[in-house]
């Protein structure tokens, strides 16, 4: 019973994998016969690209009469898909071509065939990775060799297709990056600009000195505060001038007196002469 199984689980593979290929290349075929027609889409507007079409031409007839194996297959489509890719970048060049509907309609179709070949492609790859498997393992190895079942080629491109471009902007010489200078000890670093000092904050004004802004208490600019000397008031001045207010004294301004200080009238009776 297990030498059945083996040999049915071997040929059940052998027939997954021939239909998988059949698969694609029924959609390879279907993708040749598109691309005569875009060829001739592009030659409507873009007739200064001879060179590209001619191009994507030859490789199509190529990979027609590739035939063969699964590898040779790959190979030529390889060759074919670069070139499509080159007529596309140099469709983009064309508005006019961009906007016409039959180039939409085959580019999408083109598209879509190619993504069923991508899809196709995995699915076979799998199924003979399965079937070389069994065919190398032991003892499914010796059924295999027994009924004739060897292994599949895989459907892949080259591994120089499938790497990914380096892209590499040196000149020659390991670029390097300065970084800003460390400030010296004891003074500001070469280059930089020296930031000036921060000038300490003005305390704000005590009430009756200069520029307090009350007015009749050393606001300079007003009658009271013109001869007003620098430190303010003299000490009792503000009581003295509360009182005087009080008892309808007035302070007078003495411009002769040493310093401009304020003169302010006695609240005492004045004493009999002797």
């Amino acid at each position: 019973m297990w030498l059945v199984g083996m040999h049915n689980s071997l040929i059940g593979l052998r027939n997954r994998t021939q239909e998988s290929w059949r698969q694609i290349d029924v959609e390879l075929k279907r993708r040749h016969d598109l691309i005569p027609n875009l060829v001739e889409t592009v030659k409507g507007f873009a007739t200064h690209e001879r060179g590209t079409l001619d191009d994507v031409m030859r490789a199509r007839s190529a990979a027609v009469s590739a035939g063969g194996s699964p590898a040779e297959t790959a190979a030529a489509e390889q060759q074919l898909t670069g070139a499509v890719g080159r007529l596309m970048a140099v469709a983009e060049a064309y508005p006019q071509l961009q906007a016409n509907s039959s180039f939409l309609a085959l580019q999408q179709e083109l598209a879509s065939t190619e993504d069923r070949i991508a899809s196709g492609r995995r699915y076979y790859n799998a199924t003979v990775r399965e079937l070389n498997t069994k065919v190398e393992s032991f003892p499914s190895n010796m059924i295999a060799k027994q009924f004739g079942i060897h292994q599949e080629q895989y459907f892949e491109a080259e591994a120089q297709a499938r790497s990914t471009p380096q892209v590499n902007f040196d000149t020659g010489s390991p670029r390097t990056y300065e970084s800003a200078p460390e400030p010296q000890q004891g003074g500001p670093s070469q280059g930089a600009t020296p930031v000036a000092p921060a000038q300490p904050a003005t305390p704000a004004p005590a009430p009756g000195q200069a520029g307090s802004g009350q007015p009749g208490l050393g606001q300079p600019g007003t009658a009271e505060g013109a001869h007003a000397p620098a430190g303010g008031l003299p000490p009792g001045a503000a009581d003295n001038a509360q009182g005087a207010g009080r008892q309808g004294g007035v302070a007078d301004v003495n411009p002769h007196q040493e310093g401009g200080a304020l003169s302010w009238p006695s609240t005492q009776p004045d004493k009999p002469q002797q």
